[in-house]
């Protein structure tokens, strides 16, 4: 057909988690009370990393960093969300919907790295106690902390100008509670061969390549525990980096789920679900793990809690 037969679309509307009527109130006070506990979380722990003398290592600094990427991430995604299980047509706009896909590809490309900088640190940590502090140097961790910022940036422009390249016309009804590339692509009314090829090379690497950093990481750092006589030793170089690993492989187990794969496999329910799982419910989930199970993170919560009251009975 000639292009002069499309409409050009100028709007999108989003069919949401849910198109049940009955169900838009309760989900709305479901995911609020998620968002409110990751904004919560991760503030507390950008506060707590930031204030507290004893958590200025290596490993709290990558920490705040997460949790900044982590409230990024799900601020993006929540409060549109939230706003559209009150209102009967859920719209966005054509360019608000290009800038959330590509600040929301910003995010959750530095969350991959920086999941994979976090294994390096433990690995150093663990393996290489005594050099720790002049291998992961202040220089170093902005250095890995600004080249992660600044390439998932780069991923983020590259991806979704490739998937805003096509053409868009007459449908606009996005099977989804976001613009994300999938249910996107599978609107276009010209070739998507393109932005999905630019996609599924750039996922294919990126986790590939982070995947790999961490599974050496952590493989060297087993050997390393094994090494190690004593049981409590053990249980300590283990303790350092279990959260670590259980929120590696829940992050990582969602997102090869979602991506690496072909545009043809993809079934848009399957992938909104998990979509809800790696948008809002590990954003809330990290602070919950790198916190409780961790006792500096507990003591500094205390110490502050302490100061900021005898602060307000001093005033």
């Amino acid at each position: 057909m000639a292009p002069g037969n499309f409409t050009r679309v100028t709007e999108f509307i989003l069919t949401g988690v849910s198109e049940r009527p009955d169900l838009q109130i309760p989900l709305f006070f479901v995911f609020l009370l998620i968002y409110g506990l990751t904004v919560a979380g991760n503030l507390s722990i950008i506060t707590l990393t930031s204030v507290d003398s004893q958590l200025q290592t290596p490993m709290y600094f990558f920490l705040r960093h997460l949790a900044v990427i982590n409230l990024g991430n799900s601020t993006v995604i929540a409060p549109k969300m939230l706003i559209n299980f009150l209102v009967k047509k859920k719209t966005t706009f054509y360019y608000e919907c290009a800038t959330q896909l590509g600040v929301f590809l910003v995010f959750i490309v530095a969350e991959v790295f920086m999941l994979a900088v976090m294994a390096y640190d433990r690995y150093v940590a663990i393996c290489n106690p005594l050099l720790y502090m002049v291998v992961v140097s202040r220089r170093i961790c902005l250095l890995l902390v600004s080249l992660t910022h600044l390439y998932s940036f780069s991923v983020a422009v590259v991806a979704s100008s490739s998937v805003f390249s096509v053409s868009y016309c007459s449908s606009n009804v996005i099977n989804h509670f976001f613009c994300d590339i999938a249910p996107l692509l599978a609107l276009s009314c010209s070739d998507t061969y393109f932005p999905e090829t630019v996609v599924f090379i750039l996922a294919a690497t990126d986790l590939i390549f982070s995947i790999v950093i961490v599974a050496a990481s952590y493989f060297n750092i087993v050997l390393s525990i094994l090494r190690i006589h004593s049981s409590e030793g053990r249980n300590k170089a283990f303790s350092t980096c279990a959260s670590h690993m259980m929120a590696v492989t829940v992050f990582y187990g969602t997102m090869l789920f979602m991506y690496v794969q072909p545009q043809t496999n993809h079934s848009m329910d399957t992938d909104k679900m998990a979509s809800v799982f790696y948008t809002v419910v590990i954003p809330m989930l990290n602070p919950m793990i790198y916190s409780l199970r961790n006792k500096d993170v507990k003591a500094a919560l205390k110490r502050f809690l302490t100061n900021s009251c005898r602060y307000f009975k001093s005033m």
